[in-house]
């Protein structure tokens, strides 16, 4: 039997939604993990052990699986990461660490009624506010389902555009030697990868939300599966007596996605020729010197 593939628009469920929930009161909160993998068989410096891969994969380990927390009501969600205490040792070593010191992630804000996005971020200890549209998705149903805990779940496929920045750390081919295969290893990449996306929502949370910047399905999503990223829901909890306020974030210079990724990219080359000066040292410099 032939698969029937729907495309509906998520305006429209928006809208739905909106319409079917009529108390504001209408509150939960789910608890996420995300979790990316490395491709451990192209990763790090040519020759390099197993043994060196595997620790310095465990020490990055903070910064591939992350929880999160998604307060929501029937048009505004806010998705923050958990506080947690780093383990000694943990989240690498050299120019990778400096990144992810650097480059610090806030609150994320959608508001499916007006469309509006907002993110606090934060890069070498400037603050910036985000302010965009929510990204639109065309989902597809396939008609599968699963069962994620207690709740029903079903399957949607999309596509998206991931923008921004990526450092790659795979292995340089073995034609490139010498300083352009150390330039290869851990590359500055502009990222506009068009990613193939599977989703699991489930009707039985009547609301059109989503971790991270996923949303228009007429059901809360629980499972988000983009590329080597998984995002899982471990826990939901409805309609406490004590209501969360759901605060939009207003810390920061203001601005577009756009021209936030213009400035991360500007940083990170800086930050890259520092390390690179330095013999890759943090800072760069001489051992020992302060720097300008």
């Amino acid at each position: 039997m032939r698969k029937t593939f729907i495309k509906f628009s998520v305006v429209c469920f928006a809208l739905l939604i909106s319409n079917s929930i009529t108390a504001q009161d209408f509150q939960g909160k789910a608890h996420y993990m995300s979790k990316t993998t490395i491709d451990m068989a192209n990763f790090g410096r040519p020759g390099m052990d197993e043994d060196m891969k595997k620790r310095i994969a465990a020490r990055l380990k903070n910064a591939l699986e992350k929880t999160y927390i998604l307060t929501f009501n029937k048009s505004e969600s806010v998705y923050k990461e958990e506080e947690k205490l780093d383990a000694p040792g943990s989240g690498g070593s050299g120019f990778g660490r400096m990144m992810m010191g650097n480059f610090v992630d806030g609150n994320q804000y959608k508001n499916i009624k007006d469309q509006s996005f907002l993110q606090e971020r934060e890069v070498f200890g400037k603050k910036f506010l985000i302010r965009d549209s929510i990204p639109s998705f065309e989902w597809r149903m396939t008609g599968e389902t699963k069962q994620i805990g207690q709740y029903m779940c079903f399957k949607a496929t999309g596509t998206k555009v991931k923008y921004g920045l990526d450092v790659n750390f795979r292995r340089p081919r073995p034609d490139q030697e010498g300083e352009e295969a150390e330039k290869k290893e851990e590359q500055l990449e502009e990222v506009t990868d068009e990613l193939d996306v599977v989703v699991w929502y489930t009707p039985q949370i009547p609301v059109s939300q989503g971790p991270s910047d996923y949303w228009g399905l007429p059901g809360l999503i629980l499972e988000v599966n983009e590329g080597r990223t998984t995002i899982l829901c471990s826990k939901i909890v409805m309609n406490t007596n004590d209501k969360d306020v759901i605060k939009v974030p207003s810390k920061g210079k203001e601005v577009s996605r756009a021209e936030f990724d213009e400035i991360s990219k500007k940083k990170m080359e800086e930050m890259r020729e520092n390390f690179r000066r330095g013999g890759g040292r943090p800072g760069g410099g001489r051992p020992g010197g302060g720097g300008r």
